[in-house]
């Protein structure tokens, strides 16, 4: 994958890039406190058949971060729609693959607009207020030790083994950045207390959605999925088993192996 930055709006935002000159573009929008890295080999794999992109949201990874800034679910989804534009495949074939938090932001763009088709990741979206895995995490993001982040992340996967100390490390490192805090609980705070709604959900009845879930996610509860489910007409739902709630990190090829056979 290039390492690409771009402007939106007087923000310097960075993503990451493959296939591009390809018809169809894939657009991956990751979760809180991540960064278009955590989607490890999947985006490059997909580049075979798809201008493959992966963003990392204002107030994460590299991009820039404005302490003055609100981090909303709007605003995030505001923000997406200026990158298609800005980076012309807003009036061309785009999918959508939105893991938690961008599961929620995905969902929001599809509701409003037309995209190819939608994948949800674990997807946030329907909580009323943070599942307790959440607030430990935010307590790891506002005191950072390697002790406590390692500690919160292992809690998130099926088998704490598969926590390398280089993500604990990259968390650390990116949480310390100006304005970065201020970034994790906004959007925390958003995120968690506000709820797409099963009627608005309903509104994505026209996109061919993929659910897929870790059967062992202990941060957004497997229930969640039937919210997805029930509710969008064209939708199925796969969920992975020894996994928790990044699937695609714990469980690459047989994620990588889905996303292709349905985005082809």
């Amino acid at each position: 994958m290039k390492e690409c930055w771009i402007k939106l709006d007087g923000l310097k935002v960075r993503y990451l890039e493959s296939g591009k000159g390809k018809k169809r573009h894939v657009l991956f929008i990751h979760g809180l406190g991540s960064a278009a890295d955590r989607w490890m080999k999947i985006p490059d794999e997909l580049s075979s058949d798809f201008h493959s992109i992966a963003i990392d949201l204002p107030g994460f990874g590299e991009s820039d971060k404005p302490g003055q800034m609100e981090y909303t679910i709007d605003q995030f989804r505001e923000i997406i729609m200026s990158f298609l534009k800005e980076i012309s495949i807003h009036n061309e074939p785009t999918s959508l693959i939105g893991h938690s938090l961008g599961g929620y932001i995905a969902s929001e763009i599809a509701i409003q607009n037309h995209i190819q088709q939608l994948v949800l990741i674990d997807s946030s979206g329907m909580l009323e207020k943070p599942t307790p895995i959440l607030k430990e995490y935010f307590e790891a993001a506002m005191n950072p030790s390697k002790i406590k982040v390692r500690r919160v992340f292992e809690k998130m996967v099926a088998d704490p083994k598969r926590i390398p100390t280089q993500l604990v490390d990259g968390f650390i490192r990116r949480i310390n950045m100006p304005n970065a805090k201020h970034a994790f609980e906004s959007t925390l705070v958003n995120s968690a207390t506000t709820q797409i709604g099963l009627t608005r959900l309903r509104k994505i009845n026209t996109t061919p959605t993929l659910i897929l879930w870790g059967a062992q996610d202990n941060v957004i509860p497997l229930e969640h999925s039937k919210f997805f489910k029930e509710s969008i007409n064209d939708s199925r739902l796969e969920i992975i088993k020894d996994a928790g709630h990044a699937p695609f990190a714990e469980k690459p090829d047989e994620v990588c192996e889905l996303l292709k056979n349905f985005l082809t």
